[in-house]
Formats: structure tokens, C-alpha cells, sequence
């Protein structure tokens, strides 16, 4: 039997997986691969469900105070779509590699009910966004399995699954895993807040109300304003805003259309408003931000 890849053979493996600057794609849904060699500084990202392990390099995400850690000693994982700051020191001697996990959410739901069953699993964990935990040798032991065998598309078919399957047990059973659990646990106090993001989601271009968002999931707008801010370290007004200017960037990389018809698509009234908040928010009018993200991040997918 082959022993496991040690880290420096991580790097070789990963250096060949993603030999293009930003993100590279692989065969496996829900795996990218990032190569970075540019100092990044108070970045706005916005990341969906699921985990970020750095195997070169390093990054901070900076949430309303807290600094979360992802380097090659920890990882970062995300309950539910958040929008945070973030920052990332590489160079092209000593490139940033980072593997990104989407969360299948049916999956991870599977997986929380059976965790649920178990006595050793921390019920009272509180609910939290973003955890940042130590990366465990399961975690180091089931990424290097995936990365030998995203090289060999036989094995890619035949484990592929299983090895998905066996990297969100390693997150949501690891160090914290209690606090991702308590998001994604459908039954959780957390559940309608939740169900509220994944309505903001499918509406963040209409004119959304908090009376009406705290309404739709049963909750007084107080609670709903409190509950909203503790989960995701934001408003719910601020976080729809961030939620269109994203979807906006990604729409004007993609030549979508004028970035005025844009602005309007996502729920801007104003091509003057959406200009002046996009700027203040990326720190860059909106041609320049794209520019950037073609230089550091690559084509969009």
C-alpha cells in the first residue's frame, strides 16, 4: 500500500492541479483550486457553504472584530453565504495555494442528521458562520487522498464520491463542528434565519423589507434584526446590499451587459447610487475591479 502524501508532495500535486494564476477548475464538482502570488489586502469576498484549506501561503478573513486563520495549520469553513474582508500574503517564489470546498448541502444535512445520533456530539454549540479550526491529520490525510487521486480519472470515478463525502464528515465532525452543525441543523434555533438567507438569495433585486423578511420565518423584527447580525455579523440591510453588489461583479466580469443595466438588474434604482456604493464597497469603479479580478483571480466561473 502507498503511504500518504507528505506536505511537500501536497504542493507538488497541487502546483500541478492549478498551474494558472486564480482559480483553477477540476474534474470533481464543488473543487477549485486557487494559485495566488500577489499580496492581497482588505478584500471584499462574499463565500458560499463550505471549506477553504490553504496548503501554502496564508489568509485572514477580518468579521464584524474576529480574525479567522486559514494557513496550512488551520482551516476555514463557512456555514452560510457571509460577506467578510479578507487578506492573503503570497509571491511568485512562494505562490498561495488554497483547495475550496462548495458544501453539497443535501449531503451535509445527511451527515448532520447522523451526527445528531451521537452522544459525544455538542448539542448547546452556538450557531456561527465562520469557523476557522486546526487542520487535524484527518483533514491533511483525506486532502491528500483527493489530490492523487484528481490526477488519475479511473480513481476520480470510482472514489471521487466517496472521498466528497468523507471531507464534510472530517469538517463537521472536527474541533468545531458543533458550531457549523447548529447552522445547517434544520431544527436549530438558528432555522429561520437560515430560511430567511436562502429567501434573500432568491430576491436580493426586490424591494425586501425587514418586517416583511422577519415575518416570512415567524419571528418580531427585533429578534429577527438580532438573530440576523449574530449569524452573519451584519445587518440584513447591509448584507442584501453586499449580496447585490457581488452578484453585480460577477455579472459585469461576465459580460452580462452595461454595467447601468446591471446596476438594475440586481435592485438599484440609481446607476449613479449603485456606482458610488460598488466603489465604496471594492475600492475600485466597477471596470477597474474587474481588471483586478481577471489579473488575480481568473476568468470568473
Amino acid at each position: 500500500m502507498n503511504s500518504p502524501p507528505t506536505p511537500c508532495s501536497f504542493l507538488a500535486l497541487t502546483a500541478e492541479l492549478a498551474p494558472q494564476q486564480g482559480y483553477n477548475l477540476t474534474p470533481l464538482p464543488g473543487i477549485r483550486i486557487l494559485r495566488s502570488e500577489t499580496i492581497l489586502e482588505d478584500v471584499p469576498v462574499l463565500y458560499r457553504p463550505g471549506a477553504v484549506f490553504v496548503l501554502q501561503g496564508s489568509k485572514q478573513g477580518f468579521l464584524n472584530g474576529e480574525v479567522y486563520r486559514y494557513d496550512a495549520g488551520h482551516y476555514l469553513a463557512v456555514s452560510v453565504p457571509v460577506p467578510f474582508r479578507m487578506a492573503s500574503q503570497a509571491s511568485p517564489d512562494l505562490p498561495l495555494f488554497a483547495i475550496y470546498c462548495e458544501f453539497d448541502l443535501q449531503l451535509a444535512a445527511e451527515i448532520v442528521t447522523i451526527l445528531d445520533g451521537q452522544v459525544s456530539h455538542n448539542e448547546r454549540a452556538p450557531a456561527r458562520s465562520l469557523v476557522s479550526s486546526p487542520m487535524m491529520p484527518p483533514i491533511s490525510d483525506v486532502l491528500g487522498r483527493l489530490l492523487h487521486t484528481l490526477r488519475n480519472p479511473q480513481e476520480l470515478a470510482i472514489l471521487g464520491s466517496g472521498l466528497l463525502r468523507e471531507l464534510h464528515y472530517r469538517v463537521l465532525a472536527g474541533p468545531q463542528g458543533g458550531s457549523l452543525m447548529a447552522a445547517l441543523r434544520r431544527n436549530s434555533t438558528t432555522d429561520g434565519i437560515v430560511r430567511s438567507l436562502t429567501l434573500i438569495r432568491e430576491r436580493y433585486n426586490e424591494g425586501l423589507s425587514i418586517p416583511e423578511l422577519a415575518a416570512t420565518v415567524g419571528m418580531s423584527v427585533p429578534s429577527y434584526h438580532a438573530g440576523f447580525k449574530s449569524l452573519t455579523g451584519t445587518t440584513p440591510l447591509q448584507y442584501i446590499k453586499a449580496l447585490r453588489l457581488h452578484e453585480a461583479r460577477l455579472m459585469i466580469a461576465r459580460r452580462k451587459g452595461p454595467i447601468a443595466v446591471i446596476a438594475a438588474e440586481v435592485g438599484y434604482a440609481s446607476p449613479a447610487q449603485f456606482s458610488r456604493d460598488f466603489k465604496r464597497h471594492f475600492h475600485r469603479c466597477a471596470t477597474d475591479e474587474v481588471k483586478w479580478m481577471r489579473k488575480n483571480l481568473g476568468e470568473p466561473i
